[in-house]
């Protein structure tokens, strides 16, 4: 099996570009089915037993929240 490259890659999207994968990202998960999504070139695989958390970070007057799934990736 081919062992993945590490990889950390933020991208920024319009808010009707994010709006759209959104919504796909919650029929997904609504439906209990995978979820497939494409970042800075690379299609990423989902499953649909990926765990769901919500992160909310607040550091020297900027705040974040990242909504996350976690899986194994062997």
């Amino acid at each position: 099996m081919k062992r993945k490259k590490k990889r950390d890659i933020e991208k920024t999207y319009s808010k009707r570009t994010f709006v759209a994968k959104l919504r796909r990202l919650a029929d997904a998960l609504e439906r209990g089915k995978r979820f497939a999504i494409r970042v800075a070139g690379e299609t990423v695989r989902v499953p649909a037993a990926a765990v769901v958390s919500i992160e909310h970070e607040r550091d020297a007057g900027a705040e974040e929240l990242e909504f996350q799934l976690r899986w194994s990736g062997r």
